[in-house]
């Protein structure tokens, strides 16, 4: 009497199984690393972002503080609202906001009323299973206006102060009662550009 074999397929899944298993493993390890160079970037992008804008707003205060200085000639206002006065550089606060984010940045003023921020990060994407990503530091780039809200016009009296149009008010400056004066946020507005 004759043996015969009988043969199946049940063996041949296994290998296709731990092929695809093994397929979607590293599917979820390379969307892993594309979320941790996501998140790099996205504090590299805060980190600009606030640096340029903490610049822009030192600057509307000084401006803001130049025109309440200035307030009684207002011949001297418009320069003060074109940012054409003297102010202090203000890259400090943005060198200060991109290290509270961790982050190195390069801060410039190409003009007065505008700060364009080059943010790094200090921390790397991290290891991963895409090959170089280990020592990979994210960048980013921001820049911060200052804008102008108010305007007026200059009358021939000198005893009396032109009436200032600003977005949100009008103010009709008493040269005997300054107690109720624009703030900052009144004059200037701060905003990214980018």
């Amino acid at each position: 009497m004759t043996k015969t074999h009988s043969y199946t397929d049940a063996g041949q899944a296994f290998p296709i199984y731990i092929t695809v298993v093994a397929g979607l493993l590293f599917l979820a390890l390379a969307y892993l690393a594309v979320g941790q160079a996501a998140v790099n970037r996205n504090g590299a992008q805060t980190a600009a972002d606030a640096a340029a804008l903490a610049a822009a707003m030192n600057t509307r205060d000084q401006l803001a503080d130049q025109w309440v200085q200035d307030v009684l000639d207002p011949t001297k206002w418009q320069e003060i609202f074109d940012g054409n006065v003297a102010v202090t550089d203000s890259c400090w606060r943005a060198d200060q906001l991109g290290a509270q984010n961790d982050a190195n940045v390069q801060c410039s003023e190409p003009d007065p009323l505008r700060y364009v921020v080059d943010a790094r990060t200090n921390k790397t994407v991290g290891d991963s299973v895409v090959p170089g990503t280990e020592n990979v530091r994210s960048t980013a780039h921001a820049t911060a206006v200052i804008e102008s809200l108010c305007t007026f016009t200059l009358s021939g009296d000198d005893s009396v102060l032109p009436e200032l149009i600003c977005r949100d008010r009008n103010w009709k400056l008493d040269p005997g009662d300054l107690t109720d004066l624009p703030g900052p946020q009144d004059l200037f507005d701060v905003h990214l550009a980018d």
